[in-house]
């Protein structure tokens, strides 16, 4: 075991706000920084890797995976089903590597139960309108899933205030350096 225990740091967005890019420029910032790879139910779009992207499962291997308690957490999300694997967190924390969760609502407040001392951090798009430019730029869903992702969206934005941090994604880099230096501020256990 290391001396210090690895941190978990989870970051939340509604879909579409840009926190997948967001991540991919503070894994380049900091490649020591451990990546959760989260499992999910739904069709992996173009560019995604099985195993680098998601572990992209089918819904009787989800359900057999929440029998056998494999979740960290899990949700279901517009019909499709998200959860991070348990044993890898469990790892990094026990030998002293920070993780960054990124997770949806009902997931990230399942994990504040679990761990209190987490740190959580809110990303936010700079409007609804901009959100929705960028749901629809995607080209990946249908009017229907649009609109029910656009109105699960309204309400995660009314849970950011349950969130240590919140940050604004208007420019990448500048939130991924904001991110960082909370990631650098929380390291010795305040959330000032």
């Amino acid at each position: 075991m290391s001396e210090q225990k690895g941190r978990l740091f989870i970051i939340s967005a509604p879909s579409g706000t840009g926190k997948g890019t967001v991540i991919e420029r503070l894994r380049q910032l900091r490649p020591e920084l451990y990546y959760s790879i989260s499992a999910t139910t739904r069709k992996p779009r173009d560019g995604e890797v099985d195993g680098v992207s998601y572990y992209f499962v089918d819904h009787e291997r989800f359900r057999e995976l929440i029998s056998s308690d494999a979740f960290l957490e899990y949700a279901e999300y517009i019909g499709e089903y998200y959860g991070t694997p348990k044993s890898l967190i469990q790892d990094c924390i026990y030998y002293g590597k920070d993780i960054l969760l990124e997770i949806e609502v009902q997931g990230a407040r399942q994990v504040m139960a679990l761990d209190p001392e987490a740190v959580t951090i809110f990303i936010v798009p700079p409007s609804l309108e901009v959100l929705e430019q960028r749901l629809r730029g995607r080209k990946t869903e249908s009017e229907e899933k649009l609109h029910a992702r656009l109105e699960r969206a309204r309400l995660e934005l009314e849970e950011k205030s349950d969130y240590d941090f919140v940050v604004v994604n208007d420019d990448i880099d500048r939130a991924a350096e904001e991110i960082l230096s909370i990631i650098d501020r929380t390291g010795d256990g305040s959330l000032s």
